[in-house]
């Protein structure tokens, strides 16, 4: 992944999903398969790096903002 282009994290995890779904279908010659593999561990790694740059980001906010205490944040399983 060069720098001058944006990463899309949405994209990225669509992306993985689809890879991991035809990985699970074992329609895949291996050759095939192991290239999605390879695939789905560079989304991975991409996915992993920009959420802890987001991550580094709203502490960065946070700080800035004079709050050090994080509060619990719940989400709703509507």
């Amino acid at each position: 992944m060069s720098s001058s282009k944006k990463f899309n994290l949405e994209k990225s995890l669509a992306d993985l999903e689809e890879l991991v779904d035809e990985l699970e279908s074992g329609d895949l010659p291996l050759e095939k398969a192991m290239k999605k593999f390879e695939e789905g561990i560079k989304l991975t790694r991409g996915c992993q790096t920009a959420l802890r740059d987001a991550e580094q980001k709203v502490e960065i906010l946070l700080k800035s903002a004079g709050s050090e205490d994080l509060e619990e944040f719940e989400v709703d399983d509507d």
